[in-house]
């Protein structure tokens, strides 16, 4: 959800006056902190009907041909080209339809569409249009993975609780995922879905062999976390974060707590946690932890699940702490045999 009073460039982005010393390949680097932007105002010209649209009235328009009867959206054209430019018209068009292609999804994100990711970007047909939407695909199961929206699927628009007259106004979501009701409203917005419980993967048959692998596993995380949070480099990778993860396995599960620097491993599970993580066998999330595999491909190639897609900044972190740890371990080597 937009927060009021929200800036164009959000607080998070804007990087500290500073400088700070790179090592690479055993050569120091100076690196500053600098800035280079503009601001300007734009217009949205005859499109303006279609976003006030969706911003004012949380409906989707398009334009009709009045000879043809084509109906495109969005209302690009006030004149049909293909009937001698005949004039159009504009209509309202139904908010479901179905996925035209299978979307790509993005999960690494330049700054200015981070808060966004991950995310899928695709082109849905809407009933009652002949011409495909372009719109950002999202889902209720936790992380969008592929899979989930393919072509052919049937998808609903929602609104953002807060709109400002842009196309990131809206998104789609499976119908699959909605009641009938919802599926059914005009103007469904986003605080009217559940994003907080989404259906984990099963774990519940668990064998002896399971509480084995979790124990020794979850003594080598222990271990590698408290590395962790021994390490400058890595405690640098979680500073100002603050999230408190229950982590489920076969065999167990337990808690990791990140506090502004500090990552802490415990037998007990938060009693509120910000999100969870699924790893069926505790030895694939210890793989990301120890640098022999990223997280984030575990979790999309669903080796691994976490709740809330919002949360893959924290995987992002989790994963770059791993990155750290190695390289001061492997300057430790380095410098030991100079």
């Amino acid at each position: 959800m937009r927060k009021h009073n929200e800036k164009v460039i959000p607080d998070i982005y804007i990087p500290d006056v500073g400088s700070e010393v790179e090592t690479v390949n055993g050569q120091k680097y100076l690196v500053a902190n600098d800035a280079m932007y503009t601001f300007y105002k734009r217009t949205k010209g005859e499109f303006s009907p279609f976003f006030l649209a969706l911003r004012d009235d949380k409906k989707v328009l398009g334009c009709k041909c009045r000879e043809c009867g084509l109906v495109r959206v969005p209302p690009f054209l006030t004149h049909c080209p293909d009937c001698n430019f005949a004039p159009t018209e504009l209509v309202e068009i139904d908010q479901v339809g179905v996925m035209n292609s299978t979307p790509p999804i993005t999960y690494f994100a330049s700054s200015l569409f981070a808060d966004m990711a991950p995310y899928g970007r695709g082109r849905v047909i809407l009933k009652g249009a002949d011409t495909a939407l372009s719109v950002n695909l999202y889902t209720t199961t936790g992380i969008l993975v592929p899979g989930i929206i393919e072509r052919g699927t049937e998808v609903k628009i929602v609104f953002r609780d807060e709109r400002i007259g842009e196309v990131s106004d809206i998104f789609c979501v499976p119908t699959s995922e909605l009641s009938p009701e919802q599926v059914a409203k005009k103007g469904l917005l986003e605080s009217e879905i559940d994003w907080e419980h989404p259906q984990e993967p099963d774990i519940s048959d668990v064998s002896s062999k399971d509480k084995a692998v979790f124990k020794k596993a979850f003594a080598k995380m222990r271990s590698v976390i408290n590395e962790m949070n021994g390490n400058a480099r890595a405690r640098k990778d979680i500073a100002s974060w603050k999230r408190d993860i229950l982590v489920k396995s076969r065999g167990g599960q337990f808690g990791i707590f990140i506090n502004d620097g500090n990552i802490t491993l415990e037998d007990r599970g938060p009693d509120s946690p910000d999100f969870v993580i699924v790893s069926q066998d505790l030895r694939t999330l210890l793989d990301g932890l120890t640098y022999r595999g990223a997280i984030t491909d575990m979790i999309i190639t669903k080796k691994i699940w976490i709740s809330k897609n919002k949360e893959f900044i924290t995987v992002f972190k989790l994963d770059r702490m791993a990155r750290s740890l190695a390289r001061s371990k492997r300057a430790s080597i380095m410098n030991s045999k100079v």
